[in-house]
C-alpha cells in the first residue's frame, strides 16, 4: 500500500467548503480553556463539514497563534461565532430550531451508540470545560445529554477527543 499524497486528496477550498452541503449540526464549546483543544475542535468540525462552532464565555476565538497550531487553517473554513454564555447560545439555538443535547455524564443520559440521529433534524451539541464540564444551568436548558461509556479508571476524556467521537457519530449516522 502506498500513502496518498495531499496533493492527490482533492481537497476543498476554504471557499468551496463554505459552499458545500454540511452535516446538521453545530459545536458549542463551553468555557472551553486551551486553545490547543478549541484548534483541535476546528480541525474536526473541518473534517467532517460541520455547519458551525460557537465559542461561549472564557473560549479564546480567532485569531489565535495556539488556535491556529492545532487547527491548521480549519478556523478560516468553519464557521463560528462567539457567545457570552453558552447558556445564551442554547436559547438561540432553540430559537432555530436545533435539539441541543449537552455531551455530559448525567442521570438518564443516552449512551452515545443508543443515540438515533434523525435526519429531518438539526442538532447542536455541548461540550465543557476541561475541568468542570458542561455548567448545570446549560444541561438543564439542553434537550437532553449523550454519554459516551467508559471502561477506565478516569472518568471523563479530553475534550476535543470527546468532540471528535461524538462529531463522528452525527456524521456516521447522517451523511457517511
Amino acid at each position: 500500500m502506498r500513502k496518498i499524497r495531499t496533493v492527490e486528496m482533492q481537497r476543498l477550498t476554504v471557499e468551496e467548503y463554505r459552499e458545500a452541503a454540511k452535516l446538521p449540526l453545530v459545536v458549542v464549546l463551553d468555557d472551553v480553556r486551551s486553545m490547543y483543544n478549541i484548534g483541535s475542535v476546528f480541525r474536526t468540525c473541518d473534517a467532517f463539514r460541520v455547519e458551525s462552532i460557537v465559542l461561549c464565555g472564557i473560549c479564546q476565538t480567532p485569531p489565535a497563534t495556539e488556535i491556529h497550531k492545532t487547527a491548521l487553517g480549519a478556523e478560516d473554513a468553519v464557521s463560528w461565532k462567539y457567545a457570552p454564555t453558552a447558556l445564551e447560545a442554547v436559547e438561540m439555538l432553540h430559537a432555530e430550531g436545533y435539539e441541543v443535547l449537552a455531551v455530559e455524564q448525567v442521570e438518564h443520559s443516552t449512551k452515545l451508540q443508543n443515540f438515533r440521529a434523525d435526519g429531518q433534524k438539526r442538532y447542536a451539541v455541548v461540550l465543557g470545560n476541561e475541568v468542570k464540564g458542561v455548567h448545570q444551568e446549560v444541561v438543564d436548558a439542553c434537550d437532553g445529554c449523550l454519554e459516551i461509556p467508559q471502561l477506565g479508571t478516569k472518568h471523563s476524556m479530553n475534550v476535543s477527543v470527546t468532540a471528535g467521537i461524538v462529531i463522528y457519530e452525527f456524521a456516521r449516522q447522517l451523511v457517511l
